[in-house]
C-alpha cells in the first residue's frame, strides 16, 4: 500500500512539474474554462496549452467536458487549490528566508 502511495504521489507531482501546467491549475481553480479562453488568459499558443492540457488529463489532475463544439475544463480535485496555496506559502518562506540572509550579510 505505502509503496503505491509513493508512486501516486511521484506521478501527480510530476503531473504538476511544468510552469504551465501550474498556471493552468491555478486558472481552472478558479473556474471551468475552455482551450480557447485558457489560451488568451495564459497568452500562449493554442498547441502549448492543449499539450499541457493533455499531460494534465493524463494524470486525471483536470477533466474535460463536451459542452457542443466546445471542450470545457476543470480541475478534479478542489484540494488542488490548496495545495497551489501551500505551494505559495513555502515560496514565501523561503523568500523570507533569502531577505533575512540578505540583510545580515550587509550588516554582518
Amino acid at each position: 500500500m505505502n509503496h503505491e502511495l509513493q508512486r501516486f504521489k511521484a506521478e501527480f507531482f510530476k503531473a504538476l512539474a511544468h510552469p504551465m501546467r501550474i498556471r493552468i491549475l491555478e486558472v481552472l481553480c478558479e473556474g471551468d474554462r475552455t482551450v480557447n479562453e485558457l489560451q488568451s488568459i495564459l497568452g500562449s499558443e493554442g498547441s502549448a496549452v492543449s499539450q499541457q492540457l493533455a499531460v494534465l488529463r493524463g494524470k486525471n489532475v483536470v477533466s474535460a467536458t463536451k459542452d457542443g463544439t466546445s471542450v470545457i475544463y476543470s480541475v478534479r480535485d478542489p484540494l488542488i487549490k490548496d495545495l497551489l496555496q501551500v505551494a505559495r506559502n513555502i515560496f514565501d518562506n523561503h523568500l523570507v528566508d533569502a531577505i533575512s540572509l540578505l540583510e545580515n550579510m550587509r550588516n554582518g
